[in-house]
């Protein structure tokens, strides 16, 4: 894939987003898990650059932090992300923008942007969640939280998160033009 001087800076804003959408509310957090507005960011990512643009800017975004700048939620950053429950969350990421830009690279309609935009949601969730889980259970020996309460605690952003997602795919096809000049837009009778 042969990157032009405007999807480098492209992918470099989204990161630079999902850098400042992890801290600007990340001093709430319920059950370990920070509110954000990443998965905003990241469904953002998928359906305005594509999949492979939008992997690409979410996977500069978790190595930037991996390599230590205060990137993650509470300006954390460095290895130790990795051990983290919510280091799942940062992987899904590059899942969920890639196949949110999948989805709309097929036919970007107005019905695909919030399909993908959903999908992408469910997939943050999912995978995040899980490992979220795993890590509390596995590597800090916490017993105590069961599979049942790490999705409970899941429940207090998940309409955020909802309105986000569905905010991010009716403002997606407005801008979806202006960056991809080169491929095909919506459909008049879609856009109305």
């Amino acid at each position: 894939m042969k990157l032009r001087a405007v999807d480098i800076t492209l992918a470099g804003m989204f990161a630079s987003l999902m850098a400042i959408g992890a801290n600007i509310t990340s001093f709430i957090v319920i059950g370990g898990v920070p509110i954000t507005l990443t998965t905003f960011f990241c469904i953002l990512a998928g359906l305005l650059l594509g999949s492979r643009l939008g992997a690409i800017s979410m996977i500069v975004y978790a190595l930037v932090g991996l390599a230590g700048a205060p990137v993650f939620s509470h300006f954390s950053g460095g290895w130790s992300a990795i051990v983290s429950p919510t280091f799942g969350f940062i992987l899904s990421y590059i899942i969920v923008a890639y196949v949110a830009g999948k989805i709309v690279e097929r036919k970007a309609t107005k019905a695909r942007f919030v399909i993908a935009a959903l999908v992408g949601l469910c997939i943050n969730y999912g995978f995040g969640t899980n490992w979220m889980y795993f890590a509390y259970q596995f590597l800090a020996s916490t017993e105590a939280i069961s599979y049942k309460i790490a999705w409970l605690w899941m429940a207090a952003p998940l309409p955020k998160d909802i309105i986000l997602a569905v905010f991010a795919a009716t403002l997606a096809p407005r801008l979806y033009k202006s960056i991809n000049r080169n491929t095909p837009v919506i459909a008049k009778s879609e856009a109305s």
